[in-house]
């Protein structure tokens, strides 16, 4: 498939990776016979990629969110990646414009301003302003990028279906994952999608456990005039939080009370996605957090959201306790519940190397710890011990990492440890009551009624199977097969060797005791027969290789 498709997109493809030389992957497509399957070094890696198109980029910025198949440096390397590319004329962007309007542009917008304020690989973004007065935002999708999406994603499919058939590609589910990324891309080119995950982040947001929802904003989106290539949202008036200029906004407060007070309000937002919603905000760099001018702050671009279930919030808060505790063990547990591998793992071998990784910070204090960058070499312990984790806990590892950063580089005296610790303490008290204490108390009083209820029942049949000899236990141990047959093929030759023995016995009696040529016969068949079954015997267990 991949060498009848797109050939000119081919042609380029290779011609990128001769030109910064990944050796492997042009045997590969040369036909050759490939050695077993390696990366190019991350810095290569990420040329390719640019190389290759916007297309490409992006393909790079989800493979960053995947720390548990790729290791620290290329996830390091690949998390650099932008998709800045020229924008699309206006006269071009205006065609896309009209034709997904019900109505002509000049009824519904009363001013849009042709340079874009960003341009992406995907879409770009203009400044308009609606019939109403409303200002607003227009994330308009660029001419014909769904025909070189399709093109590539076809190609990556195709590359795909080649490394699947090495060891390489089995062992990682090269296909399942090449699928996961090109849904991913997919759903770029529909902004209906990504306006509903903006939508529902509002709603979310605008109920703050922990924090004042009237302080964190995400963009309104206009629904009657939102469409798959065209999204039009409340227009932000701000700038990058790392680029705000505190001094003129501090209200009466010093810059550093005001950058604690954003810290602690970023910390407490994004943990309420991660902990409690389940459905979060993945890509928190530094152009996506703006800092308006009113002193609130803006969550932007909800195109990569990540979403959590009930046991993984609960499995990943535990989590974090044991990383405070610097508890191996507990991790180790916590890692084979996360995991959905069926692969057999040895549990001695990744407590291990979880007590190995997490040594060098015995002599750190917590205000010291990287906890971003415990999670992710806590995912490449996984990785290495070919465990295999759920996807999303690749965007959780990057929406740490991008949150501790950011907020790192704006206010530098943050404290981990004191930005969560309260929170955890309310996450573990949420877990252990719930959110209605008097709910949960009455549903667990029900379960001991039922429970005291059914246990005389049970405890009665339990001993009558006992006393009457009925009691039967259902074993099923794993791994024994090859021991069975093992057994049965000793027990075998065993008794032949006796039956050879025994002949050879009975031949000689009769041979001592031999008074007629019939009884001198016999004894030389069954001298015969014995010799040609010990014989066999000997082949049969020098063939087998286990003569010692």
């Amino acid at each position: 498939m991949f060498l009848t498709q797109t050939v000119p997109r081919q042609r380029e493809i290779i011609e990128v990776l001769f030109r910064n030389g990944w050796d492997y992957m042009r045997r590969l497509l040369t036909g050759g016979k490939p050695d077993e399957p390696q990366l190019p070094t991350p810095a290569v890696l990420k040329n390719i990629l640019v190389d290759l198109g916007p297309v490409y980029v992006k393909l790079g910025q989800l493979m960053s969110t995947r720390p548990d198949l790729l290791s620290a440096s290329y996830i390091e390397e690949l998390s650099t990646l932008q998709d800045e590319v020229p924008p699309v004329a206006w006269s071009e962007i205006e065609v896309v414009i009209r034709k997904q309007l019900k109505q002509p542009l000049e009824e519904t917008f009363a001013t849009i301003n042709p340079v874009p304020v960003a341009a992406g690989s995907i879409a770009q973004t203009h400044r308009a302003t609606l019939k109403d007065g409303r200002e607003v935002a227009l994330k308009v999708q660029r001419p014909g990028i769904d025909i070189i999406v399709n093109q590539d994603i076809a190609l990556i499919q195709g590359i795909a279906d080649l490394v699947a058939r090495t060891e390489f590609g089995q062992t990682y589910e090269i296909k399942s994952i090449a699928e996961e990324f090109t849904k991913a891309l997919e759903a770029e080119l529909d902004f209906t999608r990504e306006a509903s995950y903006t939508e529902q982040l509002r709603r979310n947001l605008s109920q703050g456990r922990w924090f004042d929802p009237n302080q964190v904003v995400v963009a309104e989106i206009y629904w009657d005039v939102t469409t798959p290539k065209l999204m039009v949202m409340e227009w932000l008036d701000g700038v990058p939080l790392l680029s705000a200029n505190l001094d003129d906004h501090q209200n009466g407060k010093s810059p550093a009370v005001e950058r604690q007070r954003i810290t602690t309000l970023l910390f407490r937002a994004f943990f309420q996605q991660l902990y409690i919603d389940g459905f979060f905000h993945a890509d928190p760099h530094p152009g996506n957090l703006f800092y308006l001018k009113d002193g609130r702050v803006a969550l932007l671009d909800c195109g990569m959201m990540g979403r959590l279930d009930p046991r993984t919030q609960r499995i990943l808060t535990e989590m974090l306790l044991a990383i405070v505790d610097l508890d191996a063990q507990r991790c180790a547990q916590l890692t084979l519940q996360l995991s959905d591998s069926a692969q057999p793992v040895i549990l001695s071998r990744l407590e291990n190397d979880y007590d190995r990784m997490l040594r060098k910070y015995y002599n750190l204090s917590l205000s010291q710890l990287n906890f971003s960058q415990i999670i992710y070499e806590l995912l490449q312990v996984a990785r290495n011990n070919k465990i295999r984790l759920p996807s999303n806990m690749g965007l959780y590892a990057k929406t740490l990492a991008n949150l501790e950063g950011v907020a790192r580089l704006f206010n530098p005296e943050v404290n981990f440890i004191d930005e969560v610790q309260p929170l955890l303490t309310d996450l573990f008290r949420r877990q252990l009551v719930g959110e209605a204490p008097v709910r949960s108390l009455l549903r667990t009083a029900l379960d001991l009624k039922s429970l005291s209820l059914q246990s005389p029942r049970h405890i009665e049949l339990l001993l009558d199977r006992v006393t009457s000899e009925t009691l039967q236990w259902n074993l099923s141990l794993r791994g024994l097969d090859g021991l069975r047959r093992t057994a049965d093929d000793a027990a075998n030759r065993l008794s032949f060797s006796i039956l050879v023995g025994s002949l050879i016995m009975g031949a000689a009696i009769i041979s001592s005791n031999a008074r007629t040529a019939q009884l001198s016969f016999l004894s030389n068949v069954l001298f015969a027969t014995a010799s040609l079954l010990g014989l066999w015997l000997i082949i049969s267990i020098l063939r087998s290789g286990r003569l010692r």
